[in-house]
């Protein structure tokens, strides 16, 4: 799925996250749902105060610039 897509180019572009499971951790949902309009949408990815909901490792990279 989405999650495994964006994982892999993560793992490709040598990236080090933290990740949060949502479904074990309330205050990871909570944050999730505050972001994604109540919806528990993963893969959800916070970085500096931007929040991406289900982006591609290109849209991800691009911020990364973007803040860099």
């Amino acid at each position: 799925g989405f999650c495994m897509r964006l994982m892999r180019g993560i793992e490709e572009a040598g990236l080090e996250i933290e990740t949060r499971n949502i479904w074990e951790d309330p205050e990871a949902a909570s944050f999730v749902r505050s972001v994604t309009g109540g919806n528990e949408i993963v893969p959800t990815v916070s970085l500096g105060d931007r929040n991406m909901v289900n982006p591609s490792i290109g849209d991800l990279l691009a911020l990364i610039g973007e803040l860099s």
